[in-house]
């Protein structure tokens, strides 16, 4: 499975295409796409891999912390809280623990956006396998406003390991609505405070056949599917209609 590195360069040149003009592309809540693998050197460090977890710690996190994993060194709050939340997808579907403790303020944007249907019918538009799944846009009326919506980034306390979920953005606190989930380990997104607030706990399996369609990095037109969602995905043909998002519910 895909190890992504964001060495130097690589996040020079994904925060220079951050202030390229929108008749570009939109990049609004877009991640970086992964990077090509490229040599350490004294300039250009790796990124250093979380260190096996030893058997005491792993049954600290799944005791304390629901499964996520605290980064070395940070003082992370015990996980109390948990709000699940069901989505029924077209291959299948997922069971979601959301921690308030691990990101208060993305944990509460993602069961705003759950109570509201705000993900409701919208499509997983982005699929880069090993790396993420990422969904989050609805273009109708009554729900695309909360595109504009920000909330301010939350620190980032736990490895973003397989099957955990945080907001995609396009820098500093433009966290709105797009997530993505992790299908490898993302930890060092962590440079870029992406913060793990919720994982998928049942159906982590049928991520795996989501769909990929579009660009192989970056998936659909974001731009197309803000504008005009519905019309967009009609006139894609078959084999590259991406797998749905059907309902989203809090179940608990």
């Amino acid at each position: 499975m895909p190890n992504w590195t964001l060495g130097g360069m690589a996040l020079a040149l994904f925060l220079a295409a951050l202030v390229q003009p929108a008749c570009t592309r939109s990049v609004s809540g877009e991640l970086p796409p992964p990077p090509p693998a490229t040599s350490a050197s004294a300039e250009e460090p790796a990124s250093a891999e979380p260190a096996p977890a030893t058997t005491e710690e792993v049954a600290v996190n799944t005791q304390i912390y629901r499964g996520l994993k605290p980064f070395r060194g940070v003082q992370a709050p015990e996980i109390t809280q948990v709000q699940k939340v069901r989505f029924q997808t077209g291959t299948g579907e997922l069971l979601i623990e959301v921690y308030p403790q691990a990101a208060p303020h993305a944990a509460a944007r993602f069961i705003d956006l759950v109570k509201a249907g705000f993900y409701d019918d919208t499509p997983i538009f982005r699929i880069v396998p090993g790396f993420v799944a990422q969904f989050g846009i609805n273009w109708r009326p009554g729900q695309r406003e909360w595109k504009e919506k920000n909330f301010d980034d939350d620190p980032s306390l736990f490895e973003l390991g397989p099957g955990t979920l945080a907001f995609a953005k396009a820098g500093p606190n433009t966290n709105s609505t797009q997530v993505f989930i992790n299908y490898g380990e993302n930890s060092n997104l962590r440079a870029q405070n992406f913060s793990t607030f919720a994982r998928v706990v049942q159906g982590f399996e049928f991520t795996q056949n989501f769909k990929a369609v579009g660009d192989p990095s970056m998936g659909l037109d974001q731009g197309r599917l803000w504008t005009d969602g519905g019309r967009y995905l009609e006139s894609l043909p078959a084999n590259q209609k991406p797998t749905m998002i059907i309902k989203a519910e809090v179940v608990e």
